[in-house]
């Protein structure tokens, strides 16, 4: 029987023929100087510099990977990988593989996932550049620290471990470089047990260009972030949004209202209820985004959200629709009474917009409100079928 491995150290590879060598030997010396049942394995993402045959001389195991993609590189050897626990790393020579005793000793303990932290362990002079070190790794971690909760301090360590089942068990599915994110993520909001240990980074040993653009993957990173945070993408910014509308409308809906020497009347109005409107249908998208990840698998399960979804029926969501709608044709009416009282002539807009614009608005959140119930009434069927 094939002896059970613990340990496998993976490395992504696309035309790497300068570093490659270097980093498996490090990886099999510290297999092999700590008495560690392991192997290296290599996702190799179509080279053609012959990568793969340096690779294999060095003793470690191709698997080819023909979808493009850090991630996808990353994944396929993963789930080819037969050791108990992963350690993935850059295969440019950047990060040591000839030190991970700090990874298996946390791996052993029983944690999840291990990530390291280059800002603790040492950034070697030139190997970050200046905008990854003090503007774009430092704010999106920041921003998984306040979106999901999370206390890991840098994101985007490519040195990590992590049980090997760790991909399927979190069905991680990103292809690019934000896959580093999406592991973090979801190993936090699945509430894993995670630690962080200090780790190096060294200057890039290849001669050309890194694949990682700065910009590209920069934004390919946030969008994750936001995508996989309704709360932050909608659900906050909706009812800021609501709330300054609805102070701004009911201080303006009476009359004109002058702060120092500034007055705001009637144009303020209209754009008070077009927050409100945006507020809302963002409040909306919301819980329909949140329902559908969890349906998906996307995000877990949230209890006070499945509540509150099984408390509001179709049938009332409908009723305060309707009323709210029916609010806003009566003052249609009515202002269209207020026009015969003029002959249909010339009216006084700023008295006739204080009708008008709160009709329409009215109008507006009442059809939101029946389409709105009719669609989580959608999701709420869908959910009963799963």
């Amino acid at each position: 029987m094939e002896q059970e491995l613990e340990l496998s150290v993976v490395m992504p590879c696309l035309n790497e023929a300068e570093t490659l060598k270097t980093c498996i030997d490090k990886a099999m010396k510290y297999l092999r100087e700590n008495n560690i049942k392991g192997e290296v394995v290599i996702g190799d993402n179509g080279s053609t510099d012959g990568s793969q045959d340096i690779a294999r001389s060095c003793g470690a195991r191709v698997i080819d990977i023909p979808r493009k993609g850090y991630g996808s590189a990353l994944m396929g050897a993963i789930q080819a990988s037969k050791g108990k626990y992963v350690i993935m790393g850059d295969s440019d020579d950047s990060y040591d593989f000839s030190n991970l005793n700090a990874y298996v000793h946390k791996l052993r303990e029983g944690y999840d996932l291990v990530m390291g932290n280059r800002f603790k362990g040492g950034i070697a002079k030139g190997a970050m550049p200046f905008l990854h070190k003090y503007l774009g790794n430092p704010v999106l971690s920041f921003i998984g620290r306040l979106f999901f909760g999370s206390k890991i301090g840098d994101f985007h360590c490519g040195l990590r471990g992590f049980r090997q089942d760790l991909v399927t068990l979190l069905n991680l599915q990103t292809t690019g470089m934000e896959f580093a994110s999406e592991m973090v993520v979801k190993a936090t909001i699945n509430k894993l047990k995670i630690a962080e240990v200090p780790t190096t980074l060294s200057p890039d040993g290849r001669s050309r260009p890194p694949h990682l653009r700065t910009w590209r993957d920069g934004w390919r990173h946030l969008r994750f972030l936001l995508l996989y945070s309704p709360r932050w993408l909608f659900l906050i910014p909706g009812t800021f949004l609501m709330l300054v509308g609805l102070v701004l409308f009911i201080a303006i809906a009476k009359g004109p209202v002058q702060l120092l020497n500034i007055y705001f009347d009637t144009n303020t109005l209209l754009y008070a209820g077009a927050f409100m409107v945006i507020g809302f249908q963002a409040v909306n998208f919301a819980v329909f985004t949140r329902i559908y990840a969890i349906h998906q698998g996307f995000l877990p399960q949230n209890k006070s959200l499945v509540r509150m979804v099984d408390k509001i029926s179709l049938e009332a969501g409908l009723v305060l629709g309707i009323l709210i709608t029916v609010g806003g044709l009566g003052g249609s009416v009515y202002s269209l009474y207020l026009w015969d009282q003029t002959e249909f002539g010339n009216l006084n807009y700023p008295s006739i917009l204080r009708v008008v614009i709160p009709s329409v608005i009215a109008i507006m959140l009442g059809l939101q409100t029946i389409f709105s119930s009719f669609f989580l009434s959608f999701l709420g069927v869908n959910q009963k079928k799963n």
